[in-house]
């Protein structure tokens, strides 16, 4: 087999896809003299409120400081605990953290996002909220999770950074709870030049809060500080190229969902891979696949072939679920979360990667485990 270079996303094309376009962009709003809080963003908040039927947005630094900011603007005490997935980026328990509060994580289920029932085992005298991660593309079976928290009198907000355009059951993720965040990284589906977020809330005095946290502790309208805050603004340059992308975000949700399916058909005869679900218009998730992780035997082993076939992968944030970090206090047993880690890997997974190039990636991996 002749090799290729199939990189695991290649950040240069982020930019040389649309250049001529971006160049435009950047070159209307840096010579309109408006880099903050103008118009741009202004029209990409409302647009990406609608997009996602939410009843506002607010643009921010990116999507760790939406989360610490939500939790701020609803309020927490030192102390109180907030569950959340072993199957997430250190950033949510951080958040979690950075805000006064207790991120408790808990293991996975059968669809590798956090487990109804370990959410339900592990709330105390002290738990406030659940936090679900939709990741990698797909949103949690929410159903069960929002009957957890009405019983328990809990409320819910959405780690939704990897999740724009997602849904189950015909809802959007992000829209399940009190508020949630989004990250424009360039690597996302819906990825800026830099770093970038958003978060999402229908609550007004919610909204008004957030805003204001977010902007030194200013209100909205008159500019008077009304609370303390910080800094923490999506500028206009890197709203404007965001509104440029969603123009088309649904033309890149379809392009990630047919390589997910050129995976599911080359790869799902293989007993060693355990594939993530397959893109589906008839059940309760609609998928954008931010990510393609699978889980693999002799994944060490996997990788070093398709490296050495040219082929990038990553083991996502390193191999480490949140109940790994016992240099963070953490003491919580999570079994099947470590399994996971034990094999998990993700193939490239772009809106830029051709056809000849996912199948010469199942190609690698058909012929290592033939053996």
């Amino acid at each position: 087999m002749q090799t290729k270079n199939v990189p695991f996303f290649d950040y240069k094309k982020v930019w040389t896809n649309q250049r001529n376009k971006l160049m435009k962009t950047i070159d209307d709003v840096a010579s309109s003299g408006g880099f903050i809080l103008q118009k741009e963003l202004a029209d990409f908040e409302k647009a990406l409120a609608l997009y996602f039927e939410s009843k506002y947005s607010v643009g921010v630094g990116n999507a760790t400081d939406g989360m610490e900011i939500f939790l701020e603007a609803i309020g927490i005490d030192a102390g109180d605990e907030i569950i959340i997935s072993s199957h997430t980026m250190l950033a949510t328990a951080s958040a979690i953290k950075m805000a006064g509060g207790v991120p408790i994580p808990v293991d996975i289920g059968d669809d590798n996002l956090i487990c109804p029932n370990a959410i339900s085992e592990a709330i105390g005298p002290k738990t406030v909220g659940i936090m679900p991660t939709q990741l990698n593309g797909r949103t949690c079976a929410m159903d069960p999770i929002i009957a957890i928290a009405e019983k328990n009198s809990l409320f819910v907000v959405e780690d939704a950074a990897q999740a724009l355009g997602s849904r189950y059951k015909g809802k959007c993720a992000g829209t399940f709870g009190l508020a949630s965040t989004i990250s424009f990284f360039p690597a996302k589906v819906l990825g800026c030049l830099g770093d970038g977020g958003a978060v999402l809330v229908n609550d007004e005095s919610i909204y008004k809060a957030i805003y204001q946290i977010h902007e030194h502790g200013r209100d909205v309208k008159t500019g008077e500080v009304m609370r303390w805050g910080r800094n923490s603004r999506l500028d206009n340059i890197q709203a404007a190229i965001l509104s440029l992308k969603l123009e088309t975000y649904g033309e890149s949700i379809a392009r990630r969902r047919d390589v997910a399916q050129i995976y599911h058909q080359r790869l799902n005869h293989l007993q060693e891979l355990k594939l993530p679900q397959p893109p589906s218009l008839t059940d309760d998730h609609f998928d954008v696949f931010q990510n393609y992780e699978l889980v693999a035997e002799r994944r060490d082993d996997l990788r070093s072939t398709l490296s050495k076939f040219g082929v990038g992968t990553l083991i996502q944030w390193g191999g480490h679920g949140i109940h790994h970090f016992k240099q963070l206090g953490f003491t919580e047993s999570c079994p099947r979360t470590d399994l996971f880690f034990n094999g998990c890997l993700m193939l490239p997974m772009n809106d830029f990667i051709s056809d000849d190039d996912v199948h010469y990636v199942c190609d690698v991996i058909r012929d290592f485990y033939r053996g």
